[in-house]
């Protein structure tokens, strides 16, 4: 199994070693021949920032971006299974010590504002990890 995630799109401008990308992500089904009448198709643009590996890349032409597939565990694991975790435990934890179904509610939610600051402060450290390639596709 390949351990690189590729994406196919148009570069939109040029910074230096930085490339801007605009790459559309697609629903499974926004092939389908039925996307037409199907409310379930979803599409959407993304502009990807990533250092260019080829030096004959032109605004307007069509790369290829990489990255490697441990960068979107990383990603799933900050967005989601962090903050689920933190939810269930402080629920299971002020549950222990209150009453009010509402307070404990409230409270569990309001221990995300700490984990999203932390995330926050650490972003360039965080961004670092996140690194895009881009190349020319042949």
């Amino acid at each position: 199994m390949s351990q690189i995630i590729e994406h196919e799109g148009v570069v939109t401008g040029l910074e230096g070693k930085k490339a801007f990308i605009k790459i559309e992500q697609t629903s499974a089904c926004s092939g389908c021949h039925a996307k037409s009448f199907c409310t379930a198709s979803d599409k959407t643009e993304k502009i990807i920032e990533a250092t260019v590996v080829d030096n004959t890349l032109q605004q307007g032409d069509i790369a290829v971006v990489y990255g490697q597939k441990s960068i979107g565990v990383v990603a799933v694991l900050l967005a989601y299974v962090f903050p689920f975790c933190i939810i269930i435990l402080s629920l299971f934890i002020f549950n222990f010590f209150l009453d009010s179904e509402l307070l404990v509610g409230t409270l569990s939610l309001s221990v995300l504002l700490p984990y999203l600051l932390i995330l926050r402060f650490f972003r360039k450290k965080i961004n670092a990890k996140f690194h895009f390639y881009a190349s020319k596709k042949e």
